[in-house]
């Protein structure tokens, strides 16, 4: 089964400064929630572009996890997508979308995503897992609100369809 998330938000904030914290990959760090251990292990500095591979660990549960993405598509300071090269997840992919309405920028994720192990995968997702995917973009975008710094921002829950089987 394929699932979607989608959330939004957005901050009065310059289109060029959001995207340039965003395209730095160690921010991630800094809007992922702690109990997640997440760490890039990339060495040195990342160029951000099409085709550029970022590996990273996480903790799930406590069991230590390698995940590596891929960045699919890159287009400044419009949007980028990163795909899940490895990792916990069947399918992973993730748009980042950045625009401009009423002098705000807007800040849009779009997760399309599968688990692996058929029908425990989706029992996994039923009991546990979209509820923490949910969690953990909720405190991304509270997080990315305190490190903007900025008043007057306005998100979305997180919301999770599904997209059936493709």
């Amino acid at each position: 089964m394929r699932y979607e998330l989608r959330c939004e938000m957005e901050a009065p904030a310059g289109l060029e400064e959001v995207f340039k914290f965003f395209e730095d990959p160690r921010n991630l760090a800094r809007i992922t929630p702690p109990s997640l251990n997440f760490k890039v292990k990339t060495a040195g500095k990342i160029e951000m572009r099409k085709g550029a591979e970022i590996q990273y660990t996480i903790r799930w549960l406590g069991l230590p996890m390698r995940w590596k993405t891929l960045i699919s598509d890159y287009a400044p300071p419009r949007f980028f997508v990163d795909e899940q090269l490895s990792g916990p997840y069947k399918l992973w992919r993730h748009r980042h979308d950045f625009k401009v309405e009423n002098g705000r920028t807007v800040i849009s994720d779009r997760v399309e995503y599968e688990l692996p192990m058929g029908i425990l995968g989706r029992m996994a997702h039923a009991f546990m897992v979209g509820r923490q995917l949910r969690g953990i973009f909720a405190y991304r975008q509270r997080a990315i609100a305190g490190i903007l710094a900025v008043p007057g921002v306005r998100f979305t829950d997180p919301v999770i369809g599904t997209l059936g089987n493709r």
